[in-house]
Parts: C-alpha cells; structure tokens; sequence
C-alpha cells in the first residue's frame, strides 16, 4: 500500500509532456467559445405555434428566437399558468457561469505554463464539479419554475417539470430542450483534458517499467 501511494504520489509530481502542455493551451479555445453558443436550447410548438418559440440560454444572458421577441412571448405564456418568467433575472446562477469558466481558461494555461500532473487532476476536478454541479441547479431551477405556479394564475395546471432533456407535451405545447453547442465546447475540453491524463497514465507506466528493467538488468 506505500509503494502505491508513493507511486501515486510521484505521478501527481511528474511534470507534463511538452506536446500536452500546447495541447492543453489550446483546449482553453473551446471554453472561450462556450460564451459565443447556448449551453441549453428550449424549443416549443404548438397548433398557434406552428413555427415554434425558442429559449437560449447562455452561461451570461437569456435570448430568445425572433430577434429576441420569443421570449417575451413565452413569459406571457406562463404567466397564464402562473410560472415565473423565465429571464437573466431569475436565473442567478448565470452571475457566477463566467466567473467559473473564466477561472479555468486561467487555470488552465497556468497549468500548461508551469503545472505539473497533479494541477491537470485539479483542473478536471473543477471541470467535473462545474458540469454537474450546473446541471443539478438546471434541474433545480426547471423545477421550482413548474412548480412555484400562481394560484390565482387565469389559467389552472397541476405543478409539472418542464422537460430539461428531450421532449414532453405540456397541455397543447410539445417542448424540447437539451444542450446547446455551449455545452459541447465544454465536454469538448473535458474530454481532451481527460485524455492527456490517460495519456500521461500510459506512458508513465511504459516508462516505469523500461526503468525497472533496465535497472534489474544492470
């Protein structure tokens, strides 16, 4: 067990390979284009709908389709149900999304300048937490919006949750949501962070076992 962790250890300490280092560094475009996409897209339809209502949301601001105008029309939607509108205003967590991205493009080219494995593992940590941490306060805010309802809304529905993923009819509104491209720019850099550790894994391996040869063999 102390040859494992000393092992372990030993590993978080290596330094990273150059060609990762510029690999890395790249990565961190994917994060800055995540603020030029929508992380989440809602769209709806329905008979006196027929060309649908669009939702964007990005990890700053709330758009709509229709040069914007969508939005306002599916507030005044809502508010028949007696739903929350749905703007910037409401959706708080959208004050720290860019503080956070923000601070692993920053932890991200550190890391490639100076860091070592072990700041690669910290980076994927904050990357990990950010995705579900993000995900469970989506879920969190679908929810409290389709179930706070006004009870003396003009319009009486039974508390529901808005579709966060894929399709569900809601009264004569079929809605679908799911990630945008926002999003995909983040698992893009997720995804190529956590190869460069399984790459750092193999070859580290390949290499501890040449020394141990070599070593025994001298």
């Amino acid at each position: 067990m102390g040859k494992s962790l000393d092992a372990f250890y030993r590993f978080l300490d290596e330094p990273i390979f150059p060609w990762a280092r510029v690999t890395l560094a790249l990565l961190t475009v994917f994060v800055v284009l995540s603020f030029t996409a929508p992380m989440w897209n809602i769209h709806m339809t329905a008979p006196q709908y027929p060309e649908g209502l669009d939702l964007y949301i990005y990890s700053y601001k709330v758009d709509g389709g229709n040069d914007g105008n969508d939005v306002q029309e599916i507030n005044v939607l809502n508010h028949y149900i007696g739903m929350a509108p749905l703007d910037r205003a409401s959706l708080t967590d959208l004050d720290w999304i860019p503080f956070l991205f923000a601070g692993m493009i920053i932890l991200a080219l550190r890391t490639a300048v100076i860091g070592k494995v072990g700041s690669m593992i910290d980076l994927l940590v904050l990357t990990t937490y950010a995705g579900v941490f993000g995900f469970g306060r989506l879920y969190y805010k679908l929810y409290i919006f389709g179930h706070n309802l006004d009870p003396k809304a003009p319009v009486t529905v039974d508390p529901f949750m808005p579709v966060m993923w894929g399709k569900k009819q809601i009264a004569n509104f079929l809605t679908e949501a799911g990630p945008g491209l926002g999003t995909w720019y983040v698992a893009i850099f997720a995804t190529g962070l956590t190869l460069l550790l399984l790459a750092h894994l193999v070859i580290g391996r390949r290499q501890h076992v040449k020394d141990v040869a070599a070593t025994a063999a001298a």
